[in-house]
């Protein structure tokens, strides 16, 4: 779907806002592989993937880990960078030929003060985002290795065949060995 779409989807938009938002997010194509942004960097774009995937991801001593997946339909920002003015610890990665919308956080801004019902939705979105890290942590510290693969599997299964799985292996928090064998008890 493309960002006018999206939003369009969310919020109901006139043909001139609807014009402003497509202009005001760059459209940026990239290959498979490509590292669009490095961790511990200072960014204050968001971007809306409109084809592909991508990762987030952090170092830890010499480990690569994914932090989290994104595709079609999501938004991505580096959140300590934009709210806080310090380096953000995640890095993107796309995973395909990806496709994404970029914008200033400072544009984005306006947009969402002059646009009847953005606010809203970006509440919603922000509110989403905190929901999906709690769960996140919350398997982490509960669930065994078994329940987080399956728990994927269920919820996210296009990224189960889209992902490489060392990368969601990290992502689940085991070893890739450990990830085969979670994989043959389904």
């Amino acid at each position: 779907m493309d960002i006018t779409a999206f939003f369009s989807s969310q919020v109901k938009l006139d043909s001139f806002q609807t014009n402003f938002i497509d202009d005001a997010f760059e459209r940026i194509e990239y290959p498979k592989n490509k590292i669009i942004l490095e961790p511990q960097n200072n960014s204050k774009k968001l971007i809306f993937i409109e084809k592909g995937l991508l990762r987030t991801f952090y170092f830890k001593d010499t480990k690569n880990i994914t932090q989290q997946f994104f595709d079609e339909n999501s938004f991505v920002g580096p959140i300590d960078s934009i709210f806080y003015n310090r380096l953000d610890p995640y890095g993107w990665e796309t995973l395909e030929p990806t496709t994404i919308r970029s914008i200033d956080y400072n544009v984005f801004s306006r947009i969402i003060e002059n646009t009847p019902g953005m606010d809203k939705f970006t509440t919603g979105f922000l509110v989403e985002v905190i929901r999906t890290f709690s769960e996140r942590l919350s398997a982490l510290q509960f669930q065994s290795a078994q329940q987080r693969y399956d728990h994927m599997t269920i919820n996210h299964p296009n990224i189960i065949y889209r992902a490489p799985l060392g990368m969601i292996a990290s992502y689940l928090g085991v070893t890739q060995q450990t990830l085969s064998v979670l994989r043959g008890k389904r």
